[in-house]
This record gives C-alpha cells, sequence and structure tokens, in this order.
C-alpha cells in the first residue's frame, strides 16, 4: 500500500465508498472509516499503520495546498 487510491482501495473491500465532493473531507472521513475498520479488528495493524500514514501524508499535501 504507498497511494491513497491503495487506501481507497482496502476500503472498497468492505464496501465502504468515500466521495464528499472535497478531497480533504474525503482523506478525513477515510481515516475515521479506517479506524473503525481497525478497532473492529476487521484489518491488520500492519494495513493499518500503512493507510494511516498515507492519509497524514495526504491531508498535510492538501493543507499545503489550501494555504497557498
Amino acid at each position: 500500500m504507498k497511494t491513497l487510491y491503495d487506501v481507497q482501495q482496502l476500503l472498497k473491500r468492505f464496501g465502504i465508498y468515500v466521495y464528499v465532493g472535497k478531497r480533504l473531507y474525503d482523506i478525513e472521513v477515510m481515516k475515521i472509516e479506517l479506524e473503525k475498520l481497525y478497532e473492529n479488528q476487521l484489518i491488520t495493524k500492519d494495513d493499518y499503520l500503512k493507510a494511516e500514514l498515507i492519509l497524514r501524508r495526504e491531508h498535510r499535501i492538501e493543507e499545503e495546498k489550501a494555504n497557498d
């Protein structure tokens, strides 16, 4: 797992499709859904941590774009 697309595919395996309309909001909703999957032991700790890092990176990139 290396990209936001990979995280989307992970969520899609559980029937979770996220589209709010603004990429920053999409990332925040994906983070919430990811946490719920991990709390319910539906994904491994390794997958959770990889996806979390990807979402943090993408969130930071989007915030930087918004501040420019």
